[in-house]
């Protein structure tokens, strides 16, 4: 028996997905998009990773901006892109979308030689193709001659290495050249030549999925029990026939009524998005086929899966992670709309992150007003702070340009271009929302953050400093609580990453370490749930005891705590590293004052040039690191 690196491997469209955001109107009426990885094999690669299965994809993608959010976005989602060719001539395919209603979801495709409809024989790697368990084909990559090759390639060295070939029906009339543009929602026209050429595959298929509608065009008949029979005739395939809200049925043998089909539970949702329903499906089918589940066990994954498609927006990303869909099928939800059950919700986000950080190393100088007061005392301007924050930015590269916990925290105001830079890199990357020094706490934002979160990139976690302590008096606890609340649900709708800083230090006093984790149960108790806590330095472990308690508590998905410096010396944070780094959710540090502070100041006085000043936050910067290391290497 050969290796298996891989369960699957998708072969076929990989494009992008404008998704209209206004619902309940015409696409014309549309205004705002948001952008998705799209195409039907795309959609099942990311689905079964998501899923727990190892998922690759054999396409094509332009090279150009799409090509590479396509290329990119299948690889944060765990994918396989070995098999991802860059076609130098053709763009990315792209498709606008909308939901105008519960039966109506229009569709502009713009595939007129796009890039994965060019993928031919020598894209094929037998190796790649060895290397998986089951290669999974889509009918639309059946339609023209040169995807077909290839196709029948693919599925000759599937063969030959033992792998099981899935096709799924993935019926488009508009792809097969049967509709017009502006009829890319049609689901079913007949037309015998479509269904004689999809006859030729069939024999040497052994998994067939499709809806009704998709086994009349392969069997060329409009009876759905007689076109299961008919395709039966041509094929020893497990067949799985999708019936909406019916469920489904498999059949390994003959066809002998429906009843003669396995069922799997169906469940009783609202019908929001139709669209991509049907890769959530196979996303949930192969998760349980592969995984060595019944045929009843595996379409109650699928049928799942399809559920929580039909009730999101988008396709690839409203299928549900393992964790997600393992919690729905013993938890089940008290809403038919799955989009608002908060706690499905919360699960979804959480587990389907981009990236899930085990090191943050952040280099933080996201500082305002503390600038502005040098600057001014120096008689230098916000244009020169702005160039400063460039220059950390350039010893934040030099010392962390190739580690994977690289990150920094930089502000929209003074250090505006340095953002942008940081942005542009595969750093982690916080930005603050809130006023530098006010308090009580303000927000940059006037009127409604969702507005202005709207602007800001998908990668920047927004960070926000609440100084907050148990004793302040009620009016300013309230304020804060709110505060925190409308934040929360602003970054849940935005799709950004947010991160709590609590502040008990305050006047030149203390900080308030007791009051740290009743403080974190607090806006636990509220329903905030932030990404990434941001907490004040103390030596016990006691305290990063009681932290760790309480996020293991409330939020199992929280992607954990990072050390502030409070401008404290390298040595007293390295005794804080030591006792913080015996607590798992710990995962890094932002340091701030410690690294820039003495070289700001006498940067912006002239006393030293660019290369002193780079020079001098880099070596700060290495020795923190440095204790960092030496924390994590003393509690293993």
């Amino acid at each position: 028996m050969e290796q298996k690196s891989l369960d699957l491997v998708c072969l076929g469209r990989a494009g992008v997905d404008l998704y209209g955001q206004q619902v309940g109107g015409r696409l014309e009426n549309m205004a705002g998009f948001a952008k998705y990885v799209g195409g039907s094999p795309a959609n099942t690669a990311i689905g079964t990773a998501r899923l727990g299965l190892k998922s690759g994809m054999i396409t094509r993608v332009g090279n150009e901006h799409m090509g590479r959010f396509i290329r990119e976005t299948m690889q944060a989602e765990g994918v396989d892109v070995q098999g991802v060719k860059t076609d130098p001539d053709r763009l990315s395919a792209l498709v606008i979308l909308g939901i105008q209603d519960e039966d109506q979801f229009p569709l502009i495709f713009y595939r007129e030689n796009c890039a994965d409809m060019a993928l031919c024989e020598a894209d094929i790697d037998e190796g790649l193709i060895a290397s998986s368990r089951a290669l999974l084909l889509s009918g639309t990559h059946l339609s023209t001659p040169t995807v077909a090759t290839a196709s029948r390639k693919a599925i000759a060295l599937a063969k030959k290495h033992n792998t099981q070939v899935v096709l799924d029906i993935d019926y488009r009339p508009n792809l097969w050249g049967l509709a017009g543009h502006g009829d890319g929602d049609s689901r079913f026209i007949a037309d015998g030549k479509v269904s004689k050429h999809l006859q030729t595959f069939l024999p040497d298929i052994d998994l067939i999925v499709g809806t009704e509608e998709e086994f009349h065009i392969a069997a060329g008949t409009e009876d759905s029990l007689q076109a299961l029979a008919v395709v039966r005739s041509m094929s020893m395939a497990t067949l799985v026939c999708k019936r909406g809200a019916q469920g489904c049925r498999v059949f390994d043998g003959g066809i002998n009524g429906w009843h003669s089909g396995t069922e799997g539970p169906g469940f009783k949702v609202e019908v929001f998005n139709v669209l991509g329903a049907g890769d959530a499906f196979m996303s949930g089918l192969l998760r349980g086929w592969l995984g060595g589940k019944d045929w009843s066990t595996s379409c109650a994954y699928a049928n799942a899966c399809g559920a929580f498609a039909v009730s999101r927006h988008g396709c690839s990303p409203a299928v549900p992670s393992w964790q997600e869909l393992a919690y729905f099928l013993e938890h089940g939800s008290e809403h038919q709309a799955l989009r608002f059950d908060p706690v499905l919700s919360h699960i979804h986000r959480t587990t389907n992150r981009n990236k899930q950080h085990q090191r943050v190393i952040a280099f933080a100088i996201d500082h305002r007003h503390q600038f502005i007061n040098w600057a001014k005392e120096s008689g230098k301007s916000l244009a020169d702070i702005a160039k400063f924050k460039q220059l950390a930015v350039q010893a934040t590269q030099q010392e962390a340009g190739q580690d994977s916990g690289i990150g920094m925290l930089v502000d929209d105001h003074t250090g505006r271009a340095a953002l942008h830079q940081i942005t542009s890199s595969g750093a982690w990357v916080g930005r603050p929302i809130e006023v530098s020094g006010a308090f009580p706490l303000q927000l940059e934002a006037d009127g409604d953050i969702v507005q202005h979160l709207s602007d800001w990139p998908l990668n920047q976690t927004v960070k926000v400093l609440c100084p907050y302590r148990l004793d302040d008096d009620a009016k300013t606890r309230q304020h804060h609580d709110k505060l925190m609340l409308q934040l929360d649900q602003a970054c849940r709708f935005t799709g950004h990453q947010w991160l709590l800083e609590i502040i008990t230090a305050r006047n030149g006093n203390s900080p308030a370490f007791e009051q740290v984790a009743p403080i974190m149960q607090h806006f636990y108790d509220l329903g905030v749930k932030p990404d990434w806590w941001k907490l004040e330095p103390a030596l016990t472990n006691d305290y990063w005891h009681n932290v760790g308690r309480v996020i293991d508590k409330n939020d199992s998905y929280c992607q954990g705590v990072i050390v502030l410096g409070l401008n404290s010396t390298v040595e007293n944070i390295s005794e804080a590293f030591c006792a913080a780094a015996k607590q798992p959710w710990v995962k890094g540090f932002a340091i701030g004052r410690t690294l820039f502070a003495e070289a700001a100041q006498a940067w912006l006085k002239g006393d030293i040039d660019d290369a002193q000043a780079v020079a001098l936050m880099a070596h700060k910067y290495r020795l923190t690191i440095a204790a960092w290391d030496d924390a994590q290497a003393l509690k293993s």
